[in-house]
């Protein structure tokens, strides 16, 4: 072919001129893609003389070679020049000082659900845990509350207003309904989480954490429940004695039922637990009501049991010396630094905040 010498130094040029990488992906396309140009010469080797097809297929060897050996140089210039350019625009100065970085802190009521549910644990208790938005069934019916019941008011609980029926629970309890309709006895389980009211001052807020128990086998009497009691109060107060007086009260779910108060005294304007005459109501509890078991499909006649419930919150005020609930919920920085744990050095036996 009379014209090649010009095809080669076309095709030189075109890869010469290539300048980014978009005009290479043309450029290489163009010479080598199933239509391209060196493709095109190699189909019409075929069609030259016998005495023309060596030489040409020789020239046309070489121009491919030469211009495959140009495409990757040009590929390797523009690599160099990404990475140049990175350098220049992201290069570090190794004699900056070290950025300050700030390390999260572990908020109370997190820390308190961890003790508690730790305490519980080193003697049978398991942990269930069930849909903050319920219904009135699991909410209230199933645990033996009326449905003139005060706290089916809507001035008490949060309803849905799409639904007559469904609302935010107002306590863990319904856990335990759950759990107990979905498994046979013996049940042993605590529930902690997050519930709701209308209610809010320095010691009461529209959301607070509470924690449920509940022990049900054969055979389970007040006695099982006060020893309960005594263990866990004097392992998360960290005392090895404590006073605990039961005074009678009236939950719906729970008969008879109780109110426990743990003894303190006022030291050094702090709450001194286990110590002084002073008395200080911490929960509720009581022999579950045999028509709750009825109601889950459980023979009162051969299981009885036990069950209480306590506001985390309020054992993370007593604890740590926090006097405003609301504070809790508040996202101040601030306080969570002062009040919180440092997860990398809370203590195996819980001795107090990490400041």
């Amino acid at each position: 072919m009379e014209n090649f010498s010009q095809i080669e130094s076309d095709i030189l040029s075109k890869i010469k001129n290539i300048n980014d990488r978009k005009s290479y992906e043309s450029i290489k396309t163009e010479i080598f893609g199933k239509k391209g140009i060196i493709t095109e010469l190699f189909k019409k080797i075929g069609s030259l003389d016998q005495s023309q097809r060596k030489d040409f297929a020789s020239k046309l060897n070489s121009l491919k070679t030469k211009a495959t050996e140009l495409l990757e140089n040009k590929l390797e210039n523009f690599d160099q020049s990404e990475i140049n350019k990175k350098l220049k625009n992201e290069k570090i100065d190794v004699t900056l000082p070290g950025r300050t970085y700030f390390t999260g802190k572990i908020h109370p009521v997190s820390q308190v659900i961890d003790e508690v549910t730790s305490i519980f644990s080193e003697i049978g208790f398991s942990v269930e845990e069930g849909p903050d938005v319920e219904n009135e069934y699991y909410n209230f019916s199933a645990l033996n509350t009326p449905e003139n019941h005060p706290a089916r008011d809507m001035h008490d609980t949060f309803y849905l207003s799409n639904s007559k029926d469904l609302l935010l629970r107002t306590h863990t309890s319904p856990v335990q309904i759950r759990t107990m309709l979905k498994s046979k006895p013996p049940f042993k389980i605590i529930a902690p989480g997050r519930t709701y009211r209308h209610d809010s001052d320095q010691t009461h807020s529209p959301m607070f954490h509470q924690l449920e128990g509940l022990h049900i086998d054969k055979n389970i009497n007040m006695g099982h429940l006060k020893g309960c009691l005594y263990y866990f109060v004097k392992k998360f107060f960290e005392v090895e004695k404590v006073k605990i007086r039961f005074r009678p009260s009236h939950f719906p779910f729970t008969e008879p039922s109780a109110e426990v108060d743990i003894g303190y005294k006022i030291q050094d304007g702090k709450i001194k637990i286990g110590e002084g005459d002073k008395w200080l109501e911490i929960l509720g509890c009581g022999m579950v009501h045999p028509q709750v078991l009825k109601n889950v499909k459980v023979n009162p006649k051969q299981y009885q049991g036990y069950a209480f419930g306590v506001g985390i919150d309020r054992l993370a005020m007593l604890k740590y010396g926090i006097n405003d609930l609301r504070a809790f919920f508040e996202s101040d920085i601030r306080w969570l630094e002062f009040y919180g744990f440092d997860p990398l050095d809370v203590p195996t036996n819980y001795r107090g905040l990490s400041r």
